[in-house]
C-alpha cells in the first residue's frame, strides 16, 4: 500500500476471531482459512477422536478462555442470560487483559491472524480490546448450523452413554444455550467487520462461502479459487462431513423454546448475505428480550426443585463432613494408642536393660 503524501504504508494487521457453537463447523472453516493463507498462532490443539481432521485452534488461546470460564463457573453452552455479565467482568480485570495482550503481541508475525475458539464469544470485549491496544483490527466469523443438528451432533459425541431422561434434559439445556450464545455472539460482533457462514454452504460449495466471507471481512486469500481449478481445500472438505442430519422431530424440546430457536436461526441466516441488515438486528434484540423473559419464568417454575436440590446437597455435604470427622477422630485415637503402646514398650525395654546392667 502506498500513500502519495507519506510514502509506503504498512498493510492493516487483522485479527479474525472464528467462533460459533461447538459442532457447528468452526474447525472446518478455520482449516479452510489456514489453507487460504491466514496464520494460526502456534502450537495448535492436536486432532482427537471427536475431530480427527484437526481443530485449528491455538492451544494457548483455548486454555486461556477455558480457564477464565472455569474460574467463574460458566459453561461454554450456558443458557443463563447473566453469564455474559460474569464473563465481561472477569475479562475486564487488568491482569487478565495484560495476560492476553502479552500473548497476542508475541504472535503478530502475519498481517492476517486467525484465532478459532468456540469459547471466545464470551470474552469479545477482552479480545477486541487486546487487539486494538496493539494496533490490530478485530473481526468476527461466526459459523451457523441449525440448532437441532448442533444438539444432535453433541449428543452423538458427548451423551451417547447417558439415560434417555438425562439426554432429554440436556437437549433442552443445550438448545437454550445455543439460543443464548447465538444472541450474545451476534450482538458482540455488531461494531466490527463480520461474516456469518452456514455449515451446509461451506461443505457443499466452499468457494462461494469463502469468497462471500472474504468480501465481508476484507481478507486476502492465497491460491486460485476459480471453479474447476483444484485447491487443497477440495481434499479437506467433503459432503460426508455432514453426518448429523437431525431435525426438531428427533429432539424432545419444548415447543416454545423450539420456536424461538428456529426464529433466531432464520434471522441469523438473513445475516449471511447482509451482515448488517437492520431489520434482522432489530428482531434479534426482540428475541433477546423474549429469551430473557422465558428464562426468568422457567427459573420460577422450577424454584422449589432448585431449593430442594440445594438443601439435599447441603445435607449430603454435612453427612460427608461428619463421616470424615469421625474417620479422622478414629485415626487420631488409633495413632494415640499406638504412641502410648510404643512408649510403654520402650519403657519396659529400658527397665529390662537396667536390670541386666545391675546384675
Amino acid at each position: 500500500m502506498t500513500d502519495l503524501a507519506n510514502g509506503p504504508q504498512s498493510p492493516e494487521r487483522k485479527l479474525l476471531i472464528v467462533t460459533g457453537s461447538g459442532r457447528s463447523g468452526t474447525s472446518t472453516v478455520a482449516g479452510a482459512l489456514k489453507k487460504l493463507g491466514l496464520y494460526i498462532p502456534q502450537p495448535e490443539v492436536e486432532p482427537g477422536p471427536t475431530n480427527p481432521r484437526g481443530f485449528f485452534e491455538p492451544r494457548w488461546a483455548v486454555d486461556f478462555d477455558k480457564r477464565l470460564l472455569a474460574q467463574i463457573g460458566v459453561h461454554n453452552i450456558d443458557g443463563r442470560p447473566q453469564a455474559l455479565q460474569m464473563t465481561t467482568e472477569e475479562g475486564a480485570k487488568p491482569e487478565v487483559k495484560k495476560e492476553l495482550s502479552d500473548w497476542l503481541s508475541d504472535h503478530l508475525e502475519s498481517d492476517q491472524i486467525l484465532v478459532k475458539d468456540p469459547h471466545a464469544f464470551w470474552f469479545s470485549d477482552l479480545w477486541t480490546g487486546a487487539a486494538r491496544s496493539l494496533g490490530v483490527t478485530p473481526s468476527f466469523l461466526t459459523m451457523l448450523r441449525h440448532p437441532a443438528e448442533v444438539v444432535g451432533s453433541r449428543d452423538m459425541h458427548y451423551l451417547a452413554k447417558r439415560s434417555d431422561e438425562e439426554r432429554k434434559m440436556r437437549e433442552t439445556a443445550n438448545i437454550a444455550g445455543w439460543v443464548n450464545a447465538a444472541l450474545i455472539t451476534e450482538q458482540a460482533s455488531r461494531p466490527h467487520r463480520r461474516a456469518f457462514v452456514r455449515y451446509t454452504d461451506l461443505i457443499t460449495d466452499w468457494r462461494t462461502a469463502m469468497l462471500t466471507a472474504r468480501e465481508h471481512l476484507d481478507l486476502e486469500y492465497e491460491g486460485d479459487l476459480t471453479p474447476g481449478v483444484h485447491h487443497e481445500i477440495d481434499d479437506f472438505i467433503d459432503v460426508s462431513l455432514h453426518r448429523a442430519r437431525i431435525t426438531w422431530d428427533d429432539l424432545a424440546t419444548p415447543g416454545y423454546l423450539r420456536d424461538l430457536a428456529e426464529s433466531v436461526w432464520q434471522e441469523l441466516s438473513t445475516l449471511v448475505e447482509k451482515p448488517d441488515d437492520e431489520a434482522a438486528i432489530k428482531r434479534m434484540d426482540e428475541f433477546r428480550e423474549t429469551y430473557d423473559a422465558m428464562y426468568t419464568s422457567s427459573t420460577g417454575l422450577v424454584y422449589h426443585h432448585i431449593v430442594a436440590e440445594v438443601e439435599k446437597a447441603r445435607r449430603q455435604g454435612r453427612r460427608q463432613g461428619r463421616r470424615q470427622m469421625a474417620k479422622e477422630q478414629q485415626e487420631q485415637h488409633a495413632a494415640n494408642r499406638a504412641r502410648r503402646l510404643a512408649t510403654k514398650v520402650t519403657g519396659k525395654v529400658k527397665s529390662l536393660r537396667g536390670r541386666g546392667s545391675a546384675e
